[in-house]
């Protein structure tokens, strides 16, 4: 049976009728288009689903949309703003906190949650917090990184991402091909 349930994701109110049993996950990825956020291991455990919802980092893997109802959730998709990202993902990009990125979304809210909370954690603090979230590319030093540069502010204040068009060379074919544009 299908309920109807309004939930407000990245400030914005989405009305929709849901079965009772859907996952959170599952209604952002398919029912809202949010593909950021990440099916890892489908049982909590991971973080690659990592969303905020109320100032709490919660498994959307494991949350009942309809729960969710009157609820304020963040995703990853909603951290940049007036085209500009927000330091955690600049700091990832910038340190390379990343590598396949499946993890990556889940990494940033994680790491946003304990910065809403703690502006200035200390190492400790942010490897404590972030041990919910697995990375099979990293080594997590990068992730640290990440972190520790925003919560030190030494992210580059002129940053801007893909602001040149970038040519790669795709070996199999011997031809050059645009990869990256924007306006």
């Amino acid at each position: 049976m299908k309920k109807k349930v309004t939930l407000t994701v990245n400030g914005e109110e989405h009305e929709i009728e849901i079965e009772a049993n859907r996952l959170l996950l599952q209604v952002l990825r398919d029912t809202l288009g949010l593909t950021g956020t990440k099916e890892g291991c489908s049982i909590g455990v991971c973080g690659a689903c990592s969303v905020i919802i109320d100032g709490r980092v919660v498994s959307s893997c494991l949350t009942l949309a309809a729960a969710c109802a009157g609820k304020k959730i963040e995703t990853i998709e909603g951290l940049a703003e007036d085209g500009r990202l927000h330091p955690l993902q600049q700091a990832f990009i910038e340190y390379g906190g990343f590598q396949c990125g499946i993890c990556t979304p889940g990494q940033i809210m994680a790491a946003k949650s304990l910065l809403d909370e703690n502006p200035k954690p200390t190492e400790d603090e942010v490897k404590e917090w972030m041990s919910g979230n697995l990375c099979r590319c990293t080594g997590y030093y990068k992730i640290l990184e990440a972190v520790m540069a925003v919560v030190n502010n030494k992210i580059d204040p002129d940053f801007a991402f893909r602001k040149r068009e970038q040519t790669a060379k795709i070996q199999s074919l011997d031809v050059y091909k645009s990869v990256a544009k924007t306006n």
